[in-house]
């Protein structure tokens, strides 16, 4: 996350009136037999999104301990999640910018099929910040919606709306990529997109529950599968305008999303409500080296990639 959406009453004969009832009861049956009821999202197994972290941290590992922009970490993790989105069917594209006098890359994957006049996107930032691995902030982003996308894979997902999902460079230098994604799409393209649901750091250690409150549609589908699952949510204010929302806002494009706290202190009211340690951040080790895979709160990151699961499934139909 970077610092700083009318019939005549009359008698009828009693063959008509049988024919009659037989004709409606008939049509209300086909009828019936035509409605196929929404499917539900999938459950996202934590497991994937844990593993796919993992690999984020061995690529971190192996380049200098960061994923950030211009750093080779940054393009080896693009290229592994690349991969696995095109073993899936999706169709990707790679877009280059540069920024700080250094290339930089954002990584779009577009699901076949749905209405092109009305698209659902879904993103979250790859980058880290150079003095660590960046698993929290934001591979947990990261990994959430590359699961939530395999699943749509493995379901054959047939939307009303086109599906796209995107990882977006160099956010941690003022949201570069995802700005210089909004600033190439005609006017035509930008109206098209439907909404955008960020995701950035869903497993903070010390975790609370926020929900972008900048949409009312958008932040009534995240609230309602967290009420239903009895867990308190707040409205997402700590990082409002801080990430890659704030260029499709700019834009005129409705946006939401999930969070879970970085550098802020968690007061001893959201300790009661989520648990957790009154008087410490929600994130430690937000820009720090210590952002590995021991920084991230497993229920906090199963929760909120079901959530998005749930988002993409009832938003895209």
């Amino acid at each position: 996350m970077h610092r700083i959406a009318p019939f005549r009453r009359g008698t009828l004969a009693a063959g008509t009136c049988a024919a009659l009832a037989a004709a409606l009861l008939s049509g209300a049956s086909a009828a019936q037999a035509t409605i196929t009821p929404r499917a539900a999202a999938p459950d996202i197994d934590v497991k994937a999104v844990k593993a796919d972290l993992d690999q984020l941290q061995t690529i971190a590992d192996g380049h200098g301990g960061n994923r950030a922009h211009g750093q080779p970490g940054y393009r080896a993790s693009l290229d592994y999640i690349k991969g696995k989105l095109d073993a899936a069917g999706f169709k990707t594209g790679v877009q280059e910018f540069t920024s700080g006098g250094a290339k930089g890359y954002n990584l779009v994957a577009d699901w076949p099929g749905g209405s092109a006049d009305k698209v659902l996107m879904a993103g979250s930032h790859l980058d880290s910040v150079e003095a660590g691995p960046g698993i929290n902030d934001n591979g947990s982003g990261s990994a959430a919606i590359l699961e939530v996308a395999l699943a749509v894979a493995k379901a054959d997902l047939k939307p009303t709306k086109h599906l796209r999902f995107a990882w977006w460079g160099d956010e941690e230098d003022g949201m570069i990529g995802s700005t210089h994604y909004v600033d190439s799409l005609k006017s035509d393209e930008k109206s098209k997109i439907d909404s955008y649901l960020n995701f950035d750091m869903l497993g903070s250690p010390n975790p609370g529950y926020f929900v972008y409150d900048d949409d009312p549609e958008l932040e009534k589908v995240f609230k309602d599968w967290y009420a239903a699952k009895d867990i308190a949510t707040e409205k997402e204010t700590e990082g409002d305008g801080r990430s890659d929302h704030a260029p499709f806002k700019d834009a005129g494009v409705r946006v939401g999303g999930l969070f879970t706290g970085a550098e802020s202190t968690k007061s001893q009211a959201q300790a009661d409500q989520w648990g957790g340690k009154a008087g410490e951040p929600f994130d430690p080790c937000y820009h720090s080296a210590c952002d590995k895979t021991s920084n991230v709160d497993d229920t906090a990151l199963d929760r909120n990639t079901d959530a998005i699961a749930h988002a993409v499934w009832e938003l895209s139909s």
